[in-house]
């Protein structure tokens, strides 16, 4: 059997209507992972909908109710193969939805693209996204600047767009010098796979050879051991198999583990009997695999999903509260303590309520705005303190990075997204 090339999560964010879509349709269709006839189909359907040109985008947005509004709504997640990676490209919308995704789904990006329109540089959700993809633990990035047909493949135009981005780009932390800015146009195809005839001034690589340039991202197979539990079956003549997957560390047939916070609330304590991978038994599983295992000393009214299993020696942290840093991203008013949504954190869903709000930040800098605002809005990033209702694990950011990230969200939509710097841990 070939060896596996190492996978790679993608995602593309940027400004709504800064071609995010139609980008990454151009990526699938150009390296031949979109069949002539499924694109010749969304060409005509397109057209039928009054939006000819949109055919690229309309590769990702498949739902019916997307191409009547040509929005993007879902997470697309398509699988795509370069020379050095297998990749899964998550379609960021730039629509509010996608962080919830990109934090709790198995999506957790390791790369990268911001779209940016050159006709049009810097918009608001431009800085947002920045700002949340370094939040987010997204530690490469390029810069896609789009739309170069429409200002005559302009070198002067793309260098301001790109000088730009960089100021930007070092008040997040992220280093502009080691940061590829590439100019395309994701209608006409130029520089997505296909070198550009009409950029001659440009030497660097395409989007496609960019994403081979990507480092290839570290196992974090030296943290401690944790494995969120998403759902537990119990299988007749086995006995019980939770399954979920690896975020950190390594898990070994024969490992004593404990699962919190448990239905006990201090803990679950068993041994790893055996471990199934697609349908196969297997010694031992690593970060990213998706695994079902069984466990002696555990019986299914003991654990559910949203606890997390981790070694006997070194438990996954419960806590009692915990300060985050987020950010406000789409709140119908505003934000005060006493606030109580509900928390995705892993694989858990939990009510938490806000007591405190201890410091507003400069969304695109971390700068300390305000000392103890009485509220937050769309677009504050802020320091709080957060209790939630029932234990929790949740570990720091800076601890198991991996384990300290969460949506919040209320009435269907993401109201704001963060990660854990400090926590206070449940006494027993």
């Amino acid at each position: 059997m070939a060896k596996e090339k190492p996978h790679l999560n993608v995602v593309f964010v940027g400004h709504v209507d800064h071609g995010k879509s139609t980008t990454v349709g151009r990526l699938l269709y150009d390296s031949g992972n979109i069949p002539e006839q499924e694109m010749r189909k969304l060409k005509e359907k397109a057209q039928e909908l009054g939006k000819a040109g949109f055919e690229f985008a309309f590769v990702m947005d498949n739902l019916k109710e997307e191409r009547e509004r040509g929005v993007t709504i879902d997470l697309s997640h398509k699988k795509f193969s370069t020379q050095k990676y297998e990749c899964t490209i998550i379609d960021a919308p730039g629509h509010k939805d996608f962080v919830k995704n990109m934090i709790t789904g198995a999506s957790q990006a390791d790369v990268g693209f911001l779209v940016v329109a050159a006709s049009e540089g810097i918009k608001a959700q431009t800085k947002e996204h920045i700002f949340l993809c370094k939040t987010l633990g997204v530690n490469q990035i390029a810069i896609v600047v789009n739309k170069m047909d429409t200002i005559k493949w302009d070198e002067a135009k793309f260098n301001d767009v790109k000088k730009q981005v960089s100021d930007l780009l070092k008040t997040v932390g992220y280093k502009p010098d080691e940061t590829a800015f590439i100019p395309i146009s994701a209608y006409e195809g130029d520089n997505v796979v296909k070198k550009s005839s009409n950029m001659g001034w440009y030497k660097g690589p395409t989007v496609v050879e960019q994403l081979d340039n990507f480092k290839q991202p570290e196992k974090p197979t030296n943290l401690p051991l944790r494995l969120p539990i998403q759902d537990v079956y119990n299988i007749t003549g086995i006995g019980v198999i939770p399954v979920g997957r690896v975020e950190t560390g390594i898990m070994k047939v024969g490992d004593k583990v404990i699962i919190m916070p448990a239905r006990t609330g201090d803990g679950a304590k068993g041994e790893v009997k055996s471990i199934e991978m697609h349908h196969e038994q297997v010694q031992m599983a690593e970060p990213g695999d998706n695994i079902g295992f069984n466990l002696r000393g555990i019986g299914k009214k003991d654990i559910a999903r949203g606890d997390v299993l981790g070694p006997e020696d070194n438990p996954p942290t419960v806590v009692s509260e915990f300060t985050a840093q987020i950010i406000v991203l789409n709140h119908p008013t505003v934000i005060t303590a006493g606030y109580t949504p509900v928390f995705h954190i892993h694989t858990a869903q939990v009510s938490c309520q806000f007591v405190e709000l201890q410091k507003k930040l400069d969304p695109t800098t971390g700068q300390v705005l305000q000392e103890n605002p009485d509220t937050l809005k769309n677009g504050d990033a802020a320091i709080v303190k957060i209790k939630p209702t029932h234990p929790l694990v949740i570990e720091r950011q800076k601890d198991i990075p991996h384990m300290s990230r969460f949506a919040i969200r209320d009435a269907g939509t993401t109201v704001a997204a963060g990660m854990c710097i400090d926590i206070v841990k449940k006494t027993a």
